[in-house]
């Protein structure tokens, strides 16, 4: 994460700051405050907090991560040299501010399943680069992180599976080849496969796209065989805030929902000298 931060201030200053060079005195030294200009969930704080220290700039008062904001609300102030700061500004907001709005998806889905016994998870579907910050904002704001990086667990998806046979080879190849310390998640698309990969013993079945209905037969399924208990159920694809309940009532343990950050919205901040 440091070696992302670092890259992206070097990225946005290019070969150096020419309008910060030209218009602001070299030594002055100034007080700038973080206000937000949204409501929502904050997340990024001890990460920018410790951009502005290792550059010098002092950090004054800040919010935790977690916190609950509303618009004109004071997040950061700092003070230390006007150009540094003015160099960071930009990189410290971005981060910020895409990572509050993550944290703020996270909770407002999280919320909407209170009720019920279940996870809401993220995915994968991170921005390049910056996943380890889009996973950090996930837990900020109540969900679940799920995978990291492809070493973390097995998860055969449609495309392991088009590769090899069917969901059930693609299961007892996984069982055959990986160590006993990482669990095996297999995506299936019909009640059969989801069947009997539970049978087989995956630790996690995925029901991917299914509709509530569907999903509803497929617990009613296994909850008839007896064998519900034997794996972790989790559903994922097209899941909305409409939605998310339809699916949380039924049963399952895990609701995935890539759109906590592949389409979240950031939230809007703004640095004030």
């Amino acid at each position: 994460m440091d070696k992302i931060i670092e890259y992206m201030l070097a990225e946005d200053e290019g070969f150096g700051d020419i309008t910060s060079n030209a218009v602001v005195e070299k030594g002055k030294e100034i007080t700038a405050k973080i206000i937000s200009k949204d409501e929502g969930i904050l997340a990024g704080m001890d990460v920018i907090r410790e951009v502005f220290e290792e550059y010098g700039i002092k950090v004054n008062f800040w919010l935790n991560d977690g916190s609950e904001i509303s618009k004109n609300d004071l997040l950061m102030s700092v003070s230390g040299d006007a150009r540094t700061i003015l160099l960071l500004e930009r990189t410290v907001l971005n981060l910020s501010m895409r990572m509050s709005g993550v944290a703020t998806a996270a909770n407002h889905y999280a919320d909407l399943v209170k009720d019920y016994e279940v996870k809401v998870a993220g995915t994968r579907k991170t921005s390049p680069a910056i996943a380890k910050f889009d996973k950090y904002a996930l837990s900020v704001g109540g969900a679940d992180t799920h995978r990291f990086s492809l070493d973390d667990m097995v998860l055969i998806k449609d495309n392991h599976i088009a590769a090899c046979g069917t969901p059930l080879e693609a299961l007892m190849k996984a069982k055959a080849n990986v160590s006993f310390s990482k669990k095996i998640e297999i995506e299936v698309e019909t009640l059969d496969d989801a069947v009997e990969c539970v049978k087989n013993g995956a630790d996690i079945v995925m029901l991917d796209n299914m509709s509530p209905s569907e999903v509803s037969e497929v617990i009613d399924k296994l909850n008839e065989l007896n064998i519900r208990q034997f794996s972790l159920i989790e559903v994922s694809g097209g899941i909305t805030e409409d939605t998310i309940v339809d699916y949380a009532k039924l049963g399952v343990d895990i609701i995935s929902i890539g759109a906590l950050t592949h389409s979240s919205r950031s939230l809007n901040f703004s640095m004030k000298f």
